[in-house]
């Protein structure tokens, strides 16, 4: 029962505002429509039954008016029906006995059970067998005579109400679905002119990033609640702006003031642990060290962040043997990872790039990979259809399907508590994506072979 009950609702969302509009404009017609053909059907009926009783009631006072002539004559010549005329007449004494008649019911039964009294009228709908069944209107008219009380009956088919009705009817039948659907596609065309404007505000807000956060909203040239619409998030995003470059500029003044000091507090460290010291001395030192460094790294990862954001990474392109970075590369995680299985697979790749930055990609992927598998990483480079594809897969516990995207977010760690104690800042992936991208190529996560994550990067290679 819930689920039946939400089902306008589920309806309602998939649909767009000019649909939704065009259906409720629609429907409002088609019920005014169907209100409106019921009110004119019935009130058609009324008025040509009315006509038929103004009829009948006409030739049923005539022929009261000459059931007074002694002679017959005049009532003869009122039975004669007239060119125009559809009435049959009946004249009934107070036995009930027809005395006289129209041709088309001469001889026949009355028509009609009714007999009101001298100066009543009375009126009734009856099927007469005379006509086939057909539905008549019928009027009696009670007379006072010399030869006794006589009672007036004329009847008149209804087939020309009938007509009128079933005409109405027709042309309600094909008017009312044309109107709705003529307002229904009016109203359609109208609502998407009037959301052209929003549509092409959709389509600049899609492009809005980071870094190019000065664009803004078209406001199209009316004083309607669009335009102001599109003021308000124009504001909006005016604060937007100031708040993110009050933010870049902190984050690269904060990040450039402490590279100095600690710079000096690691050169003393380093100083301070070439000297004879206590053991315990000399562990706290090395871990001093070891922080030291990790803050190193954090700021330089904060400084480039900066000025990515600001005006993206700044690369210096050449030709570069992406082969000889992977070698490079290999022999520094090898020869700080004594205890590692590097597997590789390289072949000979030549990209248009900056090789420090591409360095730097790679070095973030393979201290990513070292931090997090079991003791086996590998690297493989390979090139097909002008597309190098650079891949390091690790034995580790993997990243989730669910959080493949999320780990190129700025300080995102699916295991905190390891990343931090292993050195991880949760910015080498997000700054890797955006040195990837800025070289024309994609980053992404899969399943590794040894059931460990698999970071793979395509670059165009170089004509």
């Amino acid at each position: 029962m819930t689920s039946w009950r939400r089902l306008p609702r589920r309806l309602s969302a998939r649909l767009g505002v000019r649909m939704r509009s065009a259906l409720a404009a629609a429907a409002v017609v088609a019920i005014a429509a169907l209100v409106s053909g019921a009110v004119l059907v019935v009130a058609s009926r009324l008025i040509l039954t009315d006509n038929v009783d103004q009829s009948t009631g006409q030739r049923a006072a005539q022929v009261a008016a000459a059931l007074g002539d002694a002679d017959g004559a005049g009532l003869a010549a009122t039975l004669r029906p007239s060119a125009r005329d559809r009435t049959v007449v009946q004249v009934v004494d107070g036995t009930g006995r027809v005395v006289s008649a129209s041709a088309a019911v001469g001889g026949a039964e009355p028509i009609s059970p009714l007999r009101p009294a001298a100066g009543q009228t009375a009126r009734e709908e009856r099927r007469l067998e005379i006509a086939h069944n057909e539905r008549f209107r019928i009027v009696a008219v009670g007379v006072a005579t010399p030869d006794g009380p006589r009672t007036v009956l004329v009847a008149q088919s209804l087939d020309e109400v009938n007509d009128g009705t079933e005409a109405i009817l027709g042309a309600l039948a094909v008017g009312m679905p044309l109107l709705t659907l003529v307002v229904g596609a009016a109203t359609f065309l109208f609502v998407g002119r009037t959301l052209r404007p929003v549509d092409a505000m959709r389509r600049q807000a899609d492009t809005i990033t980071a870094r190019n956060l000065h664009t803004r909203l078209p406001v199209p040239a009316t004083a309607d609640e669009i335009a102001a619409l599109a003021t308000t998030m124009n504001t909006m995003l005016d604060r937007i702006e100031a708040a993110t470059e009050a933010q870049r500029r902190f984050v690269a003044d904060a990040s450039h003031e402490l590279r100095s000091p600690l710079s000096t507090i690691h050169a003393g460290l380093d100083l301070l642990g070439s000297t004879d010291l206590p053991p315990s001395a000399g562990t706290h030192v090395t871990r001093m060290r070891h922080e030291s460094a990790r803050m190193a790294r954090l700021i330089a990862d904060l400084l480039l962040l900066a000025r990515v954001d600001e005006s993206g990474p700044q690369l210096r392109r050449e030709d570069v043997d992406l082969d000889d970075i992977v070698y490079a590369e290999r022999d520094r995680l090898v020869a700080g990872h004594p205890d590692l299985h590097v597997e590789t697979h390289i072949v000979p790749v030549r990209v248009h790039g900056d090789p420090h930055h591409l360095q730097r990609v790679l070095r973030n992927l393979l201290d990513n990979a070292a931090r997090h598998c079991h003791g086996n990483v590998t690297i493989s480079l390979t090139a097909a259809g002008g597309t190098a594809e650079l891949t390091v897969a690790d034995d580790g516990p993997g990243i989730p399907a669910a959080d493949r995207e999320r780990v190129f977010g700025r300080f995102v760690r699916l295991d905190d508590a390891r990343s931090r104690q292993s050195g991880g800042t949760g910015l080498g992936l997000p700054i890797a994506r955006d040195v990837v991208t800025a070289h024309g190529g994609t980053l992404t996560v899969d399943d590794g072979p040894r059931g460990g994550a698999l970071l793979r990067i395509r670059l165009p290679v170089s004509e």
